[in-house]
């Protein structure tokens, strides 16, 4: 799906693949075939985005592969185009237990790096030949711990030659890739002031920031001030994250944190914010925030780090930071220039909501991820796009 800017930019909007979990190339032939042809269909439009996950064993087959063309092709054959690529998981992202794991390889190991180079060349095939131009999300450095000197010297040293790398290719291929590192709370990078602060001197022409709503949301930020920041700053969103995080206006009360317990589950992680009157206070995992000796107060408002649904709100008493989402986009799209040109809706989590709540067929999830994507191309042309 495309949108005008009024600027007379292109806007491009996708889904993002990694909520569904296979690994293999048969298994990314049989996304697009059910899911993006299906999500294309119920939509009824000509073309839809998808914003590919790409395990980094499946990215280096299809770096040198035949495969990449049969991709090429079922892409067009199927409606579908992709300008972004989601290579924050390395692999393994619906193992039974993921949590920490997800950080890793982190921008201090150099397999991160040759993955990332590799997604970038996959992409410089894939993209459509009108696209401007691509983008890669990626992991926010690393985990908080342990960040020593050191670890953050090698980081920059690989971050620096993976924006000679990008470089370089743009050249061989005059198709522009440029990589966003994705704040995410618990990470070295986790707020746009810490994204600041870290990438001071980067290559921006080729490295600047994923800003996902669901993140921005948990850490309490602004969306027009982290937006404005990021604009003083001179750092690039080089692609929107369309995501909604669980909010609870009342975790202290019984009810509220029956409800927050029936979102705790093995396979992801979901790091909680409360918001205090001078401070956040913070847990690592829900389950750590409900229960135990070290479970938060609930004497101000939480967000949880759990990608909820965009189109519906949560069965009461809990919320979800829906308006938020929508600030985001208004703040990068609703301006005089647009400030991101990839979004991408971004909801994984299906598969672990409560029982309840989880789509009990292909069908279901198709219709879901549907109704997420219209929810959010509507709140686009709030914005002031024009759907092309």
């Amino acid at each position: 799906m495309r949108f005008a800017h009024p600027d007379g930019s292109s806007v491009h909007l996708a889904y993002c693949t990694n909520v569904h979990p296979a690994e293999d190339i048969d298994g990314l032939m049989r996304q697009l075939r059910v899911f993006g042809g299906g999500i294309r269909a119920e939509l009824d439009v000509d073309r839809l985005g998808v914003g590919l996950w790409l395990p980094a064993p499946l990215a280096a087959h299809l770096a040198d592969h035949p495969d990449l063309d049969r991709l090429r092709t079922a892409l067009d054959d199927h409606g579908l185009e992709v300008v972004t690529l989601n290579a924050f998981p390395y692999q393994g992202f619906h193992d039974p237990v993921v949590k920490k794991a997800v950080y890793s390889p982190d921008w201090v190991e150099t397999r991160r790096l040759d993955y990332t180079l590799t997604c970038a060349r996959v992409l410089a095939r894939l993209l459509p030949d009108d696209a401007a131009r691509g983008s890669i999300s990626t992991v926010p450095l690393a985990w908080r711990a342990p960040w020593y000197s050191d670890r953050r010297l090698r980081a920059r040293e690989l971050l620096d030659r993976l924006a000679e790398g990008l470089a370089k290719q743009t050249a061989e291929t005059g198709r522009p890739i440029r990589v966003g590192l994705e704040p995410e709370p618990g990470c070295v990078v986790e707020t746009v002031d810490d994204a600041i602060e870290q990438l001071s001197g980067i290559d921006t022409g080729h490295i600047g920031l994923c800003l996902d709503a669901c993140h921005l949301a948990v850490a309490f930020e602004d969306p027009a001030s982290a937006v404005r920041r990021l604009a003083d700053a001179g750092l690039p969103i080089v692609k929107t994250q369309a995501s909604a995080a669980l909010h609870a206006a009342t975790p202290n009360d019984a009810a509220t944190r029956e409800a927050l317990s029936s979102y705790a589950e093995d396979r992801f992680l979901h790091q909680v914010r409360e918001r205090g009157p001078s401070r956040i206070a913070e847990r690592d995992d829900l389950p750590e925030a409900v229960n135990g000796r070290r479970a938060l107060r609930g004497t101000g408002p939480w967000r949880v780090h759990f990608h909820v649904p965009i189109h519906r709100r949560p069965e009461s008493p809990l919320e979800s930071t829906q308006d938020e989402l929508g600030e985001t986009l208004d703040a990068l799209l609703g301006g005089p220039a647009a400030m991101t040109d990839h979004v991408e809706m971004e909801t994984y989590t299906w598969s672990v909501l409560p029982e309840a709540q989880r789509p009990g067929s292909d069908a279901e999830l198709i219709s879901g991820l549907a109704a997420e994507l219209r929810w959010v191309a509507d709140r686009m042309r709030r914005a002031g796009l024009e759907t092309t």
